[in-house]
């Protein structure tokens, strides 16, 4: 070490930065947000291991399984409508980097259109099975298979409510750094819902088919 090096008197040092900096908020809640996700994903994997224990045939009963009533062609048709309502928000967030206020509307009201088309063939989906006698109660193979598709198909239905909201402020406060914030964190939740949906439509739709 140097004889010059100055040296530190620790009574009188600064250990800990006191002054205020400015920083990027919307950053900074994105980051809040994508850690939100992340327990929100723990609740995923959590009915996932349930389902992948009680997905059995021991654990139906001898009532009916998934092979028996999933229709491979339905739930793919749920996936082609998802998979359009996060490209047409993406479509949207392309038009708010540019400002551009009805490119970003038109896509969102395109997302929520397609979501609902989503939700409304889940809906058709459950009250047919209930038409046939197959409740949560039937087995504990249905009360896990059920459990996790109702799941997903409430966070849809939040984030449509959420879409709406955020078309409505979009519409009345313009691009405010609240607003753009609230976008960018509705992004990442739509794009885990088409995620999830992923995982759900392989192992739970086609595993259970094939099964």
């Amino acid at each position: 070490m140097s004889a010059h090096a100055s040296t530190v008197d620790p009574k009188k040092a600064e250990l800990w930065d006191t002054h205020h900096h400015s920083h990027d908020v919307i950053s900074t809640r994105t980051l809040g947000y994508f850690l939100y996700l992340l327990s929100d994903g723990m609740l995923f994997a959590t009915l996932f291991a349930a389902y992948g224990v009680l997905s059995y045939q021991h654990s139906y009963f001898g009532g009916p399984t998934p092979a028996e009533f999933v229709k491979p062609w339905y739930t793919f048709a749920q996936t082609i409508a998802l998979f359009l309502s996060v490209l047409a928000y993406g479509f949207g967030m392309n038009a708010l980097k540019h400002k551009n206020k009805s490119g970003l509307i038109n896509g969102m009201l395109a997302a929520f259109v397609l979501g609902v088309v989503f939700l409304v063939l889940d809906i058709h989906d459950m009250s047919h099975l209930y038409s046939m006698g197959i409740t949560i109660a039937s087995s504990g193979g249905m009360s896990a298979f059920m459990v996790l598709t109702q799941v997903h198909a409430t966070h849809i239905f939040f984030g449509l409510i959420w879409i709406l909201v955020m078309i409505a402020q979009v519409m009345t406060k313009g691009f405010t750094e609240e607003t753009v914030g609230r976008l960018l964190t509705l992004r990442m939740f739509w794009h885990l819902q088409a995620v999830i949906w992923v995982f759900v439509y392989i192992f739970v739709y086609l595993w259970g088919y094939i099964s």
